[in-house]
């Protein structure tokens, strides 16, 4: 680690980067990003990693969600407060109807970068730079648009710093008092069964909180039942960006990526000897691995120890996606090298990227059934090797769209136009989210007998 710093990821081949046309305009930016104040402080990210210790553990379940890229078209509180009140709801039921205390991480505050399958995307005669999220460029299909900015990444940085204030005011200033649960519901889940379902679970909330109370114990008097830890993650993507703020703890000493309290590394860019790997080494935040059915087991096993040299419960995440009926034929392997090794790992489930489609109206969708699979399979393959299910990982948003096909409040292929508002990948609206989350909840209930 001698020969680590936040920079040393220059010297190694990276991929899914953007080539900027205007070096010196790029260098002035990343100076002037370097003397912006930290989005999350060091001291959150280790309060994480010993929550996630426990979810290594069995201990507690980790829910990770929001939006598959952020947009500055989109920013909008009411999307935030949204987006919020859905992860209160599933975290709520897993909860309560799981038995375990749950994680609470948003893919917000930071989510703007996606990595794409090519450098450019044609239409009819015309080749252009790929879209690759609103901090680089822009999703317009025009030339000017598809250039990458620099500029584009101090405008992330303001959005991602008023979204983490409003989450922050969210999480401690009454939004997620367990009194607020029945408000939480979302106007257009109440039309469908799992929204009933959702409404008979916080009734017999409210009647133990009445209980409680009766008892002496309120939401004035124990923090837990007015306020709620909430984390930030992101992938980190754009290094030039990821490093701009990457700081020094002034109390340990140790480098923390300050743009999040928690941050990944993508299928496409797990390269052992790539710059991505090389930039996660050296911070101290918690981090995740992707691991599609091309990971292999050793390779997995070394890039465990790579990024967690020293084998830190609560430091790795491992987010397995395989898509619906491969997880089986997959995971196994991959648990079974792990736990050959002995480390220390959280395992989480991303039943999403998978299982993407095309549509016969030409629509990039996911189907509810396979999200929902999959998650089924994650938990009977844990269940069957002795290991945890330790979390989900979703692309999800509060709003009432129409991007993935099926659930209980049924979305047709002929309903995706009506509300298909995504910038990347389709997302679950908060309706298919709640049916994920008493999935989730009743797997943690068995899997806990």
């Amino acid at each position: 680690m001698s020969t680590w710093s936040p920079s040393s990821w220059r010297e190694k081949p990276i991929l899914q980067q953007p080539t900027y046309p205007d070096k010196a305009k790029l260098e002035a930016v990343l100076k002037e990003l370097k003397n912006y104040p930290p989005l999350v402080f060091a001291g959150e990210a280790r309060s994480l990693k010993e929550q996630l210790a426990n979810v290594s553990q069995g201990k507690a379940f980790l829910l990770q969600g929001g939006d598959c890229a952020e947009s500055f078209s989109e920013f909008h509180a009411d999307n935030i407060r949204d987006t919020f009140k859905a992860i209160m709801q599933m975290a709520v039921v897993m909860t309560y109807a799981g038995g375990l205390p749950v994680v609470k991480v948003g893919r917000l505050g930071g989510q703007f970068a996606k990595p794409r399958s090519s450098d450019t995307e044609t239409i009819g005669d015309v080749t252009l730079d790929s879209y690759r999220g609103d901090i680089i460029n822009g999703i317009g299909f025009d030339k000017k648009s598809r250039v990458p900015d620099p500029e584009r990444m101090i405008k992330a940085y303001n959005q991602a710093t008023a979204t983490q204030n409003l989450l922050r005011a969210f999480a401690s200033g009454g939004l997620a008092d367990l009194h607020q649960v029945s408000k939480w519901n979302l106007d257009f889940a109440h039309k469908s069964e799992v929204g009933e379902k959702y409404e008979a679970l916080a009734e017999d909330i409210e009647k133990s909180l009445k209980f409680m109370e009766a008892c002496g114990v309120t939401s004035k008097t124990y923090r837990t039942l007015r306020e709620t830890d909430f984390f930030t993650s992101h992938e980190a993507l754009l290094l030039p960006y990821e490093e701009a703020f990457t700081r020094k703890d002034s109390i340990t000493g140790d480098w923390y990526n300050t743009a999040a309290h928690m941050v990944w590394i993508g299928d496409r860019t797990r390269q052992l000897d790539g710059a991505h790997v090389e930039y996660m080494k050296g911070i101290k935040n918690p981090i995740g691995i992707k691991a599609g059915p091309s990971m292999d087991p050793d390779d997995l096993v070394r890039l465990a120890k790579a990024v967690n040299p020293e084998n830190e419960a609560g430091r790795l995440n491992i987010i397995v996606r395989m898509g619906a009926n491969k997880v089986g034929e997959h995971m196994p392997s991959l648990i079974r090298a792990v736990e050959r090794e002995g480390l220390n790992v959280v395992w989480s489930c991303d039943p999403m990227h998978g299982n993407t489609i095309k549509s016969s109206n030409n629509y990039k969708t996911r189907p509810v059934d396979d999200i929902l699979t999959e998650m089924k399979q994650f938990f009977q393959v844990h269940k069957a090797e002795g290991t945890f299910a330790g979390g989900v990982h979703l692309e999800m948003t509060g709003k009432n769209v129409t991007e993935c096909i099926g659930g209980s409040f049924t979305v047709t292929e002929e309903d995706l136009s009506s509300r298909y508002h995504t910038h990347c990948d389709p997302r679950l609206n908060a309706d298919q989210s709640l049916e994920l989350a008493f999935l989730i909840a009743d797997s943690l209930q068995e899997a806990n007998k």
